[in-house]
């Protein structure tokens, strides 16, 4: 049996609950919060999301097997040719900032042609570029292209991320041009 002194509390706090979710539920409702792109979320929600994108991708990427062949030419060259094909209208590419379509999104893409600031486990980014490549990102624009791609071809696109903020402009022209042995995968 619960003590009497504890009970109120415990009233207290079912009733101060019940507040809070009719009070989400009704902000959730009122339309209120700007879900225009050109319109930035707040400081705090900004966080939220991004915490919650960042943690998701790690627990879910953490037990990927990485191939351990990922650095050689043959993966490079035919992640080159998709990733010109399928992303660097988002991620941009070596000697570009922006583009018209990267102006307009919110959150804006990574630049995936600079270098990445944070990540030094090598592995580790493998693997989340590995997941977010096949499963893509809700209401990101970040397209799921596990969909429609074998992981074969997933893995070639994170071997050629690899080298992509090294890359001159020629070198990246090079890499990406699509040659009639790899013209199967467009």
């Amino acid at each position: 049996m619960v003590p009497p002194k504890y009970l109120s509390c415990i009233k207290c706090l079912v009733v101060a609950s019940g507040i809070a979710v009719a009070a989400g539920v009704a902000f959730i409702y009122s339309g209120l919060y700007p879900m225009a792109a050109d319109d930035r979320h707040t400081a705090l929600t900004y966080w939220a999301l991004e915490t919650l994108r960042e943690r998701s991708i790690n627990r879910a990427s953490a037990g990927i097997d990485v191939p351990a062949d990922l650095d050689i030419p043959e993966r490079l060259l035919a992640g080159g040719a998709d990733y010109n094909d399928m992303c660097v209208g988002c991620h941009l590419k070596p000697g570009k900032t922006e583009s018209d379509f990267t102006l307009g999104l919110y959150p804006v893409p990574p630049n995936l042609a600079q270098p990445q600031r944070g990540e030094v486990d090598l592995e580790a980014r493998a693997q989340r570029r590995f997941w977010v490549i096949k499963h893509g990102i809700k209401a990101s624009g970040m397209p799921a292209w596990g969909l429609e791609h074998d992981d074969e071809r997933i893995w070639n696109m994170v071997a050629f991320l690899r080298r992509l903020p090294s890359l001159s402009p020629e070198q990246y022209q090079i890499l990406t041009a699509r040659g009639s042995t790899n013209s199967d995968h467009h």
